[in-house]
């Protein structure tokens, strides 16, 4: 099963395929692969030791950063995702990010961002909508009203303990006027907005 992916420049950590929304647009719905990745969809969820020694197979002086993001939502592991990004910034010093639908409270029933401290140095949100309706709408997440308050709270949040914190929508999938609200939401939350392809 692949753990480990190549993007561009950076090497992608396929952790599990548990995720707690059912966004209109997500990727699952289309393929199955990334990138000739293989086939992201695990038989089952590797353990973190599994995680480290599959870092062996590759050639670390390549990539550019180590990226937590396959087909599933990373911080529902995470402990375990955690413990990777410790592990690849000590045996590697490369940069890690981790693109999150920032629903880590929720999942883990606790403030999760001072836990990035050290470990992370790039969080990705998919931000999506501007506003709760739509997002319910687009995202539909299992946890319901107040998802897209706690996504906007840990963004707010986890911005003191990362170096970088960007939101982003997909292009096409929402207006003009509804990117530039999201635009404005990031200015105020004091975070990066990027608007990213449809892959």
């Amino acid at each position: 099963m692949v753990i480990l992916y190549e993007v561009h420049s950076g090497l992608y950590v396929n952790l599990t395929n548990r995720c707690p929304c059912a966004c209109t647009f997500c990727l699952r719905n289309e393929k199955d692969e990334l990138n000739n990745s293989g086939s992201l969809w695990l038989e089952r969820e590797p353990t973190l030791d599994e995680i480290k020694a599959e870092f062996d197979k590759f050639d670390m002086t390549k990539y550019k950063e180590v990226v937590f993001c396959g087909f599933g939502e990373p911080t529902e592991r995470l402990d375990d995702m955690l413990g990777a990004a410790a592990f690849v910034k000590e045996k590697f010093g490369l940069p890690t990010r981790v693109n999150t639908n920032g629903l880590g409270d929720l999942i883990n029933g606790f403030d999760t961002a001072p836990l990035y401290k050290g470990k992370i140095d790039t969080v990705s949100i998919s931000l999506n909508t501007p506003d709760a309706a739509r997002y319910l709408e687009n995202v539909r997440p299992k946890f319901g009203e107040g998802s897209f308050e706690a996504m906007l709270k840990f963004a707010g949040n986890v911005k003191n303990y990362v170096g970088t914190v960007v939101m982003t929508t997909v292009s096409g999938t929402i207006t003009n006027e509804e990117e530039e609200r999201c635009r404005r939401l990031c200015e105020k939350l004091g975070v990066k907005y990027r608007i990213r392809e449809f892959e």
